[in-house]
């Protein structure tokens, strides 16, 4: 059997517990969150063409890195 890579910070546990929440997660509360997610003023949600994604990941950290300094 292939051994799963997890990102830092995530291991087995972890990613069960996340499957288990959206598993048990009616339709209701899946719609709840969602909203609730959108309602944030401090983060945008957008799409962005796939091979753009790395750069913007890079962005990202460098923008926390600055932030944190």
């Amino acid at each position: 059997m292939k051994r799963s890579k997890f990102p830092k910070g995530w291991d087995e546990k972890r990613v069960r517990t996340v499957l288990a929440h959206y598993e048990q997660q009616t339709e209701d509360e899946a719609m709840a969150e969602d909203e609730n997610a959108f309602k944030n003023r401090t983060i945008t949600a957008m799409e962005v063409p796939t091979q753009l994604v790395t750069k913007i990941r890079e962005l990202i950290a460098k923008h926390k890195v600055s932030q944190s300094s």
